[in-house]
């Protein structure tokens, strides 16, 4: 268990049950060209950890095997793993909905070239992490030019055809807080994201996500480091909406690390916190070969307040129903 799991025990979280899986989420590496201060997964450049080819073909596998409809390919970068091209064009193949959880700035990179272009043809859609509108607090939270770095990107989606209408190429963006509160709404601030992007660079996008920082990792050691974990964590308790417990995304989502080991959540893959399954852990996702997870208990601590805080948070923002 994750050093950071001590910190977040709790007893008062509700019990939750899984329903039927819909999404398999994937973290391809922690490598990233970034390295974020609010990143839940520790991400960056000098992370040796990276999906090997045999893994990627156990996800394939069990695209083959089940009903899931939907592929979350997450990290780091998801884009610097070698056999990303691979996977995606098979699931594609598979009738399978693709998403690309992306920063944007890895489309610049001289590696990966020709990468926006592949996600385009594919039909992909591309979930974008821009934390503000604003230069200069996206350069404060991610580095000097990521901000510009990050138009450029857009731009170019959008000339590709993404986040325009009749085009089916789906481009939603994902803002993070820059410090240790909630989200504004979620209409509120997504109407501000069209209107300034439209008006200072002339870029459309479809939808934008906002997404509570967890308690954990690179966000969680911040927050012991300036004494302010607990008061955080007040904050997340004090937030707490049960309406949002039916919609929370470990309810139809399971997701698998490098290794293709499966976890509630890919905040718990980060606490080292795996899934339980007919009384194993951990398990590997080659394991679960045609199984049910409906019913299946899901595994809580104290981080699961970030989810149910507020207007809720998911990997794809806020839940329905919540109260903006």
């Amino acid at each position: 268990m994750h050093a950071m799991s001590s910190k977040l025990k709790c007893s008062d979280f509700p019990s939750l049950a899984r329903k039927s899986v819909d999404t398999l989420q994937v973290n391809l590496g922690y490598r990233c060209n970034q390295s974020c201060m609010h990143c839940h997964v520790g991400a960056g450049p000098r992370r040796k950890e990276m999906m090997d080819a045999d893994t990627v073909q156990a996800v394939l596998d069990f695209l083959r095997a089940s009903s899931v409809g939907k592929l979350d390919l997450t990290g780091g970068a998801p884009e610097m793993n070698p056999h990303f091209r691979e996977l995606v064009a098979e699931a594609v193949s598979l009738g399978v909905r693709v998403m690309d959880r992306c920063n944007l700035t890895i489309l610049e990179e001289p590696a990966y070239e020709g990468m926006a272009e592949f996600l385009a043809d594919h039909g992909v859609e591309v979930i974008a992490s821009l934390p503000c509108y604003l230069e200069e607090n996206v350069d404060a939270q991610r580095g000097k030019g990521i901000f510009q770095a990050s138009i450029r990107a857009l731009r170019r989606l959008n000339a590709l055809g993404y986040g325009r209408e009749g085009t089916g190429l789906v481009l939603n963006l994902v803002y993070n807080p820059q410090g240790p509160h909630l989200p504004p709404p979620q209409a509120s601030l997504e109407a501000a994201y069209k209107r300034e992007l439209a008006k200072r660079f002339g870029i459309a996008f479809n939808q934008l996500f906002t997404i509570t920082n967890m308690p954990i990792q690179r966000f969680g050691s911040m927050l012991v480091s300036k004494g302010l974990f607990a008061e955080y964590m007040q904050l997340l308790k004090d937030a707490y909406r049960p309406e949002n417990l039916d919609g929370v995304m470990c309810r139809t989502l399971i997701s698998v690390d490098w290794q293709g080991y499966v976890f509630d959540c890919d905040f718990n893959q980060m606490l080292g916190l795996p899934l339980v399954h007919r009384g194993r852990s951990p398990v590997h996702l080659s394991e679960l070969m045609g199984e049910d997870l409906a019913g299946n208990p899901i595994i809580v601590l104290g981080h699961c307040y970030g989810c149910t805080a507020g207007q809720g948070s998911s990997c794809g923002g806020a839940l329905d129903g919540a109260v903006a």
